[in-house]
This record gives C-alpha cells, structure tokens and sequence, in this order.
C-alpha cells in the first residue's frame, strides 16, 4: 500500500514517466498523450499496456491537421509554427534551430496527422471514403523527411484499428441505450423483486398447487419460444440474404442483422426444443420423489413464513460481500501500481545497448551515446529489479487467496445463520410457539460468539482448492505457447480434478455448517457426521435434494422468463398499447439483456434462502428419520403432511388417569 501509486492506472505518463493531466502539476492541463511517431506502435494493445518506442508528450489537445515540420519551418504564417510548436519537447528553439538539427535531436515529430483521443491516447483519425483508408480525406500524407506514407501504413501500424474504433462505437450505441432505457429497466427489476415476493408468499399458502402450476407454466413458456422461433423461422423464407449461414456472415457489430438470417432462429428452435424434452423426460421419470420434494417445499413454505426475516438476510450477505470486493479490488490496484519507473535505451539504427535499462539523469554523460548517437533514454514501464518486485506476483496470489477466504467466510456465515433458524423451527416440539422469538438474530449471535473458527476453518479449505484453481489457470496462461501436449494434459487433468474437488468441499461444506448449527459441534466432526449421515440416505440425497433444486430452479426460471418476456414485446416495440413510450434504441437486446441477468440474480436472491431452508429441513428431516421411531417416547417431529408422503405415523400419547 504504501509503495502504490493509483495514479499510474488513471493517467498516461510521457517519456519521462511524468503523469499527463493530473491536478497540481505543470501537465494539469495536458490531459492527452502524443506519440511522435505512430508507425513505431505496433497496436493499439501496445499504447494501453506497454511503451512504444518513440518520444511522447503530454499535450492539451490531439492534432487536427497534416502538417510536417519542413512546412512549418518555411511557412510565412506564424500561426503553423506556433501551433507545431506545441507538439515539441518543452525548450525547444524552434525559430532558430534548423529542421534537419530539430530533427537529429528528436525534438520534434517529423510530421503531424489528424488524429482523436482515445483512452487519453492521441490515435490516427482512420476513416474509409469509398472503401479507402483515409486520414482527414488523405490516402498519403508527407512524412516530413521526403518520403510518402499510406494511411493504410497507419492503418497496419495501429494493428486494425478500425475495429478499435468500431467497437468503441459500439459501446457508445450501448450506453446511449442505458441512458435513455435506465428507468425502464429498473421497473423491470423491481417487478421481477415484486413476482419473487408475490411467488414466495403463494408457496406459503398454495405450495402444492404452485409446484405444478409452475412446472405447466415453464412448459408452456418454453413451448411458445419454440413456437415463435418457428414463426420467424418459416417467416423468413424467401427473404433474400435470409438464407446466408452465421459462419459466412462473420462477427458483426450491429447484432440485429443476426436475427435477419433463419440459421439464428434453427438454432435458438434446436436448443429449446432440447431444454423443452428434457424437463419432460425428468418429470415422467422422478414422478414419485417430486410428491416428497412438493411435500418438503411445503414445510419449507412454512418455516420461512415463520422465519419471514430470513428473506432479508441476503443483503446483510450482499454488503459484507461488497466490501471484500472493494477491499481485495483496492490493495489489487495498490499492488499492481506499487512499482518504479524503469526507462530502456530506445534506437533507430543497431546498438549494442538497445533496450538496456538507462538512467535519464546520467544518460547524457555517458558512453552510450558516444556509440550510439541517436540512442535516447526514454520511460518504457513501471517495474523494478528489487526482492519486493520481483515477488510481487506472489504477493497478488495472496491478496487473491485473502480474497477468497474472506468471500466463503462471509458465504458460511450466511448459511449457519439461515441453517439455525430454520433447524430451530423444525425441532420445535409445538409450532410456532418453541420458535426462538427472533430465531434469525439469535442464529447470527450464535454463529459470531461460538462457532467463527469453524466458519474460518471450513473457508480455508475451500479457498485452499481455490487458489489452486487459480495458480493453475495461471500456469496455463504461461504454457499456451509451449508444444509439449503431455504437459498440457497433464495441466488440462488438474484443472478438472480440482474443479471437482472444489464442487465435492462446498457439498460437504454447506451440509457441516448445517450440523454445526443444529448440535454446535466443531467443523470436522459437523462434517464427519453429515457426510456420513448423507452416505446413509445416498439414493434420498441424490434424488429428493436434487428434485427440489430443480423445482426451485424452474421457479427462477418462470421468474426470468415472464419478466424477459414481457420486457422483449416492450422494447422490442410489439406492444401496440404501450409503443409510443417504449424507448428508440440502437440495440434493443441491451435493456432485455440487462433486465433478464437482474431478475435472474433477484430471484437466485429469493430462492437461495428458499434452498438453505429445504437444505436444512432435509438434513433435519434424515436426522429424525434415524433418532425417532415415532413412539410416544421418541416420536417424529416433522409436519404431519411429511408423515403422511413417507406412511408414517406417531403414536397417541398415553394419558395418565
């Protein structure tokens, strides 16, 4: 932290690692970085991460004009001198020197072309006219030294950066459209908030009758997409170019054009019809272990109708999550800013000392200029070759591993919290009157003052595997040029063991935390205890557990899809009714985009403390299932509806005359 500088991130630096606009310096008010000659750059990619290898400026604003420096010298008209002299190093005599002098010092650019700012970076105003490149209507420009230059030259020097600037017109179309669509797709949020509310409460009362109306109801919704691809589909027969493939038609920016041609309607028809099949064939064939679930997604209506607090619980989650973010994001920054200023020796002809790290301060006096005259000593990045920086990735590795602790710690505390408050529901002798008066303030104090070194520990674990995960991902990135295929598979065998490592820990994980709020027991006898308990009932978890994930994933499901449809006839402008207020948009797909992945993260919201009830409620429910014998002395302590799905039954209590 106290080695970083922000600064570095948000501003361009010179040839002297000096920072362009920043407030309180003589380059506050030159904001933009000019290259003295762009031809050096390789691409755009090498002006945004690294050092081109030519002079560069801070200057108040990008060249409009093409203008060498010869012409400027010859020009009776002050204004050209005055205003090439702006793109000059600071000093610079330029009435009196001459300008092959001006030049041999490098002073001066040999030239100046019409250029715009991007990302701070003053960049060629690459154009087409007629299917030419051009800059500001030219197809070759002066260099300044006798020579001719293409645009297309600028062109391949900026490495294609047409597309840069495509893409950049591209994601201004897209913030256009949040700017004139933002409200609308905050209704479209808080109706999807509104749904899940309304869908939560409906279970409480209707849990049954929901289930299927919701399991029909994705049916049916994913029946009509089918039928509305089809439509589009036939409807586009005959259409001229509607008949071209998406590989012939390439990458496109304007997305639209994509929906013109019938391949993108086979294919959206081919996926749903396959989604479409397989909920059927699931729901024929786990027919009987859905009546369980339905019936375990009741008693789970129930506890969280008893326990409507817990519904609220996610944001408490969400603000601590954020700010881990904000922490690991911050020190990241710091981290990666916390280097020094290295400068290279940057040359036009061959030099023995190209690309030597220099001292600017000494570089005059020394004998690399003696060998290479026109050798400069210029600022190439921010680096070092001390014990600090040299580790620094390692460094980065643990400020992502604290990352990943911290994030599961906060995610572990928000199940403990959920799993002791509904564990204390279930195990109530007489409902709702044993219930703990505030059952989701009473788990959360529980899990602060007895069990954070479990919590701790657990997250350890899995942030262990994790940052394994990483260092491998890593590693991969380093090997993609390597030609040795063992190595590769070997790295490719890894990933997928600890991918599968890390699902099976959050599995056991999320079940010990539930047994470590229902007994109080440390992590590794909670998870000893409910691995075991769940290799006892494995066909029951591996069916019942998962039927009711999957119904609740149909509900978010319904969720996202009534609000992505209705918000696709709204900007789409299909609704007669409502098409005057429907915003004029460039990319319609962006609001419907926006609003779908929202209401997806809303509902998830919702029903992830709908699957820790059901989580907990099961472990609980396997538990009596083996303590109890529904005796009077050791009777069953589920809902009445469960006994009845599984054909059991308590004995009466025997009264005493």
């Amino acid at each position: 932290w106290s080695q970083g500088d922000p600064r570095k991130v948000i501003y361009p630096t010179d040839s002297r690692g000096q920072f362009c606009g920043q407030a309180g310096t003589p380059l506050e008010k030159k904001p933009l970085l000019f290259y003295f000659n762009i031809l050096k750059c390789a691409s755009p990619l090498v002006l945004l991460e690294f050092q081109c290898p030519t002079t560069q400026l801070c200057v108040e604003s990008c060249p409009t004009k093409h203008l060498t420096l010869l012409k400027a010298k010859l020009s009776l008209d002050k204004k050209d001198q005055e205003y090439y002299k702006q793109y000059c190093k600071e000093g610079t005599n330029f009435s009196k020197m001459s300008a092959p002098e001006i030049l041999r010092e490098g002073l001066c650019p040999a030239m100046l072309i019409p250029s715009q700012a991007f990302t701070r970076r003053c960049l060629p105003a690459l154009g087409t006219l007629k299917g030419v490149v051009v800059v500001g209507n030219e197809t070759t420009l002066d260099d300044g030294v006798g020579d001719k230059v293409n645009a297309t030259d600028l062109l391949d020097a900026a490495k294609k950066s047409n597309v840069v600037v495509e893409a950049r017109q591209v994601a201004m179309r897209i913030f256009e459209d949040y700017t004139v669509s933002w409200y609308w797709i905050l209704l479209g949020l808080l109706i999807a908030m509104v749904i899940s509310l309304i869908f939560i409460v409906l279970l409480r009362y209707l849990a049954g009758v929901m289930i299927w109306v919701m399991i029909v109801s994705v049916i049916l919704v994913i029946g009509y997409g089918i039928f509305h691809c089809y439509m589009e589909f036939a409807n586009l027969k005959g259409d001229p170019g509607a008949d071209v493939t998406i590989k012939d038609l390439g990458l496109q920016t304007d997305f639209s054009i994509y929906l013109q041609i019938r391949q993108t309607w086979l294919a959206f028809m081919i996926i749903l019809a396959i989604v479409e099949v397989v909920i059927i064939l699931l729901l024929i064939f786990l027919r009987k272990r859905i009546l369980i679930a339905i019936a375990l997604i009741k008693e789970a209506s129930r506890a969280v109708g008893h326990v409507m607090s817990a519904l609220f619980y996610p944001l408490l989650t969400f603000f601590l999550l954020s700010m881990v973010i904000a922490y690991w994001a911050v020190t990241a920054v710091f981290l990666s800013t916390s280097n020094e200023q290295v400068y290279k020796v940057f040359n036009n002809t061959e030099c023995a000392y190209s690309r030597d790290t220099c001292d600017p301060k000494t570089f005059n006096t020394s004998n690399i200029t003696a060998e290479c005259p026109d050798a400069e000593c210029l600022f190439a990045f921010y680096g070092g070759e001390t014990l600090y920086h040299k580790y620094l990735i390692v460094l980065q590795f643990y400020n992502v591993f604290l990352f990943f602790w911290c994030a599961n710690f906060v995610t572990a505390l928000g199940q403990v919290t959920l799993s002791g408050a509904f564990a204390s529901y279930y195990w109530a002798y007489k409902k709702p009157d044993d219930i703990p008066a505030y059952p989701i303030f009473s788990s959360l104090g529980r899990a602060l003052r007895y069990h954070t070194g479990s919590l701790a520990f657990g997250s350890l674990i899995l942030s262990l595997v994790q940052i394994i995960r990483v260092f491998l991902e890593y590693l991969d990135h380093k090997l993609k040029g390597a030609q040795n295929k063992c190595a590769r598979f070997m790295l490719s065998c890894m990933k997928c063991c600890f991918w599968c490592l890390e699902k099976f820990i959050k599995f056991i994980n999320r079940n010990a935390y539930i047994m470590i709020a229902i007994y109080g027991k440390s992590f590794c006898p909670a998870a000893r205890d409910a691995f075991f308990l769940l290799m006892r009932n494995f066909i029951r978890v591996a069916v019942l557990d998962k039927v009711t994930d999957f119904l609740l994933f149909l509900g978010k499901l319904l969720i996202v899809g009534i609000v992505g449809i209705c918000s696709f006839f709204f900007f789409s402008g299909r609704i007669k009714a409502v098409e005057e207020a429907a915003p004029s948009l460039n990319y319609y797909w962006v609001p419907i985009l926006t609003v779908v992945v929202g209401s997806y993260l809303i509902a998830h919201g919702f029903f992830s403390v709908y699957a820790m009830c059901v989580d907990t409620l099961f472990l609980c429910f396997l538990e009596d299932l083996e303590r109890n014998d529904g005796t009077a002395e050791r009777p069953y302590l589920m809902s009445n509806n469960l006994l009845t799905v599984l054909k059991k039954s308590n004995e009466p209590t025997k009264t005493v005359d």
